[in-house]
């Protein structure tokens, strides 16, 4: 920049405004410094008179980059706009878009397209990317997709935001369709295959993951196996398919990692309820001097306190995060130190924390201590006050989810209160609340299929219904189509019940089989009767 600032001194000392060869090189000189110093760019900008499209688009750049600028963008757009001399052109959209995608700017959004299309620029690809990408991060994924099925032509990049786009929202089947039609025009490359990875991990789909894999290996730039976030994106897809074992292969064979990467290792422990693994990769962390744990490691080792009922180590390492490494607490945090306190029988000191820490608490932790209060039988009062928590946070009852009744109705049940059962049964009739049903989802061969209670509309049902005396659904379909020896993996929308626990303890023992169980908490691993989370969940 100095030096910079020394060529600029002579060309305001040497050159005359009216030169014509002055322009282009205060755009060179605008160029540069919107490269280093945004500050000094804006001050070169504001002293060229009538700046060309270029210059506009030079510093639409620089602040649509910047991740404390992106307003700045926007606002020099209406400048531009305002001005009237330079045209808005096909690079200036893009860096507008871009800074309205980063601020959820839909609105604005949507001016920008209408300019954009007014101007004739609706068939550009990078305008169209650009749009694809604003609408999918402002959560309208129908106009995302409406822009991609308009589009004339489409490029690698724009395969990528949609895709990337259905697995950001959680719609996973959706981006590997996505990634089928893509298959037949273009070769995927390492931002496909990380987003493949990722919707293969919500799935959790280990057949297609273990292919996405292998394809990366095969067919991707040589780099590519080597990349830390595509290794690191397997490691979590491997953790949440319950593949612990593959996961920790990724892990070994990485020449290189970053702190996300051991993020990845302690949270996938702490998943499956191995918090000794858990901590050891912690500890493995803090005696490195190249990395030093964040925010999200310390989720990680107070969830793997948590699954374990661990409580004199979760008050530790939250201690430690504050006072040594000055982390300050956030609502993950106060979540998981709650929840770890009321599950292991200390609710007055978990509601205490949750009543003093700086954050409104969420329903999330509200919701945990209501459930701790009906495991650890606490007074019916208490429950009520939490449950009255519950209310004032969603705005009254509209706004409970169904889990909230039931656990209620639980209290009152152990408390044989059970007028107050009715009554809240009732509520739920008259609010039209329905419990969200019970699905297993079990991958054979690749396919996935989906059981729910009572389900008959599978097409081999006759055969499972034969076998339901001592069976669930998903794990009896398990039994009849996988081979003897291995693990049937079950996922699980809602939390695993006392009686599908119990059964499914019985179930492996019996058959001599491994059962792995995600549920919307954690990992159970069931072997020989017995559950890795040791009946603490």
């Amino acid at each position: 920049m100095s030096q910079l600032k020394q060529i600029h001194a002579h060309t305001l000392r040497a050159t005359s405004t009216t030169n014509p060869h002055t322009l282009f090189l205060h755009s060179r000189i605008l160029h540069f410094s919107s490269l280093a110093d945004i500050n000094y760019a804006f001050r070169v900008f504001n002293q060229i008179e009538n700046p060309n499209s270029f210059m506009w688009n030079t510093l639409l750049r620089a602040c649509a980059r910047s991740s404390q600028r992106e307003e700045q963008a926007m606002l020099l757009y209406c400048r531009m706009l305002a001005d009237g001399v330079a045209m808005p052109d096909q690079y200036t959209f893009p860096f507008v878009l871009r800074a309205c995608a980063y601020l959820f700017a839909l609105s604005e959004g949507k001016q920008a397209h209408a300019n954009a299309v007014k101007l004739g620029f609706d068939s550009d690809v990078y305008i169209n990317n650009s749009l694809i990408h604003l609408y999918a991060s402002c959560g309208r994924l129908e106009l995302a997709k409406k822009v991609f099925e308009k589009m004339r032509e489409r490029s690698v990049v724009s395969w990528n935001v949609m895709i990337d786009s259905f697995v950001r929202a959680g719609e996973f089947e959706t981006a590997l369709k996505l990634f089928g039609e893509m298959q037949k025009m273009f070769e995927p490359d390492g931002y496909t295959m990380q987003s493949i990875i990722n919707a293969c991990a919500g799935l959790g789909a280990l057949y297609f993951g273990m292919w996405a894999h292998a394809y990366v290996l095969r067919k991707c730039d040589g780099g590519l196996a080597n990349d830390v976030l595509i290794n690191s994106s397997l490691i979590d897809m491997y953790f949440k398919c319950g593949s612990l074992e593959i996961a920790q292969q990724v892990f070994d064979r990485m020449p290189k990692r970053d702190v996300s990467t051991w993020n990845y290792m302690i949270l996938g422990f702490a998943m499956h309820g191995q918090a000794e693994a858990a901590l050891k990769y912690f500890e493995r962390l803090v005696k490195r001097e190249t990395f030093a744990p964040n925010s999200i490691t310390f989720v990680g080792v107070l969830s793997a306190c948590n699954h374990r009922g661990m409580v004199n180590e979760g008050r530790k390492f939250f201690e430690m995060m504050v006072n040594k490494y000055r982390i300050e607490p956030r609502l993950e945090h106060y979540g998981c130190l709650a929840d770890l306190l009321a599950r292991a029988g200390f609710i007055y000191e978990a509601l205490n924390l949750v009543t003093t820490m700086p954050m409104k608490p969420d329903i999330v932790i509200w919701r945990s201590l209501l459930d701790a209060c009906s495991k650890q039988h606490a007074s019916v009062e208490l429950s009520e006050e939490v449950a009255r928590q519950i209310l004032e946070s969603t705005g009254g009852l509209g706004g409970v989810s169904s889990g909230v009744y039931v656990l209620l109705s639980r209290v009152y049940a152990s408390a044989s209160r059970w007028n107050d059962v009715g009554s809240i049964r009732k509520l739920m009739t008259d609010d039209g609340v329905v419990k969200e049903p019970g699905c297993s989802l079990i991958e054979i061969d690749g396919v996935t299929h989906e059981f729910f209670a009572g389900d008959i509309s599978h097409p081999r049902s006759r055969e499972i219904y034969r076998v339901l005396d001592v069976e669930r659904i998903a794990i009896a379909f398990g039994l009849l189509s996988l081979n003897p020896g291995v693990p049937i993996r079950i996922f699980k929308n809602l939390r695993i019940c006392n009686d599908c626990h119990k059964v499914t303890k019985l179930i492996c023992k019996i058959f001599n089989m491994e059962i792995i169980m995600r549920d919307r908490a954690r990992f159970h691993h069931f072997r020989d009767g017995i559950c890795s989370c040791m009946d603490y969940w």
